[in-house]
């Protein structure tokens, strides 16, 4: 399963045309074409959507795309939102320096991934090492006119935030 999961998002968020794929403008890809390609049956692939903790991908109609994380060009269409008061990033420590200076940055993503708690971004620090969990101001940031989206599985998104709205949080 985590096997097949990697596979799937590989293809869905970053090297689609690996697997002889075109992902439409929204992300999106016929499901059916999508199973065979990966050459397994549409239960497998039923039960990867089904099962994953982060719900990394949506269906809709005969529809498969990853819900946020691309490196590959798409338009998600979602919604601007009001975010939380406070929003949480998740990373590690000799990243910190970097990050209080230049802010967070998508990177080769889309947007800046943010959760909505300290265990989901604590969870996300983790898997480089020993987590450091970051406090956005998003209020603040959203007062000063930075849109936030959040996708179909919570994660929260933002284009950037800029250092004077992060602060280490404190246990």
């Amino acid at each position: 399963m985590i096997r097949l999961s990697k596979r799937m998002s590989k293809c869905l968020r970053h090297d689609p045309q690996r697997l002889g794929l075109t992902l439409d403008a929204a992300g999106w890809v016929d499901l059916d074409g999508f199973v065979d390609a990966l050459g397994v049956t549409r239960e497998q692939v039923l039960e990867v959507v089904a099962r994953n903790d982060k719900q990394r991908f949506e269906i809709e109609g005969g529809r498969i795309r990853a819900s946020q994380g691309h490196t590959v060009a798409v338009e998600l269409d979602l919604p601007v939102v009001e975010p939380p008061a406070v929003l949480f990033h998740g990373t590690v420590a000799r990243y910190l320096p970097d990050i209080l200076r230049e802010g967070l940055r998508p990177m080769l993503r889309h947007d800046v991934h943010l959760s909505a708690s300290v265990e989901t971004a604590v969870r996300v620090g983790s898997r480089r090492g020993k987590p450091v969990v970051l406090v956005v101001d998003a209020a603040a940031m959203s007062a000063d006119g930075h849109e936030f989206r959040v996708s179909a599985n919570g994660v929260w998104l933002a284009a950037a935030v800029p250092p004077n709205y992060l602060r280490e949080h404190v246990s």
